[in-house]
């Protein structure tokens, strides 16, 4: 038995995948906003008075200082296992001040791994601890699901608003995950823990 293949049909075996990766690349390119700090201030940390414990999927989470600002996406990362993953589904590495001026981030690669946030530089812009105060890796909890499908689906060079707590994560059987409430620490521990009840791409 043989079979007929029309040419026009060969053609669109080739076609239709190039097509389907241009869409699936234009969907997903960093998004560019031309020279200049676009998300000027740091996120601002302040006392979470009146703020009390309270439980989220089998763990006591004690909001440690209210949290909020603007910041430009410089990476995000999905997780899907273990036991952070339950809680703390997307990390965003996020930047303020000079970390959110393309003349500094086009000569910076950065990626996300292992709950960690990593970058090098091709020409040094400015100071290790300039990019170090003005940058962090947050991991997210979503307040909601409309939330967590937006962390989810975060492009670099978004510009974010977000509003909620720094906190303390503490399951029954004694694991703690305690955010940092420094912008400037540095190594393990030193990434930001964060109760998002508020969300929005500007």
């Amino acid at each position: 038995m043989t079979f007929r293949i029309d040419r026009p049909l060969i053609h669109l075996v080739y076609i239709v995948p190039i097509v389907v990766g241009a869409c699936v690349w234009y969907g997903n390119r960093p998004l560019t906003h031309g020279p200049g700090a676009v998300a000027p201030r740091a996120p601002v940390q302040r006392p979470a008075e009146g703020a009390a414990t309270f439980e989220y999927r089998n763990c006591a989470v004690t909001p440690l200082a209210r949290f909020g600002g603007t910041a430009r996406v410089l990476s995000r990362k999905n997780y899907s296992f273990g036991r952070a993953a339950k809680l703390c589904p997307v990390d965003v590495a996020l930047g303020w001040g000079p970390m959110s001026d393309e003349r500094v981030l086009d000569k910076m690669s950065i990626c996300q791994f292992d709950r960690c946030y990593m970058w090098s530089i091709k020409e040094l812009a400015m100071s290790r601890v300039e990019i170090e105060q003005n940058s962090a890796n947050m991991h997210m909890i979503p307040a909601t699901p409309e939330i967590k499908k937006l962390l989810k689906i975060l492009k670099e060079g978004n510009l974010v608003e977000f509003e909620g707590y720094l906190v303390e994560v503490a399951a029954p059987d004694g694991w703690r995950w305690r955010s940092s409430l420094s912008r400037s620490d540095t190594g393990s521990g030193a990434c930001e823990v964060v109760w998002v009840e508020e969300l929005k791409v500007l």
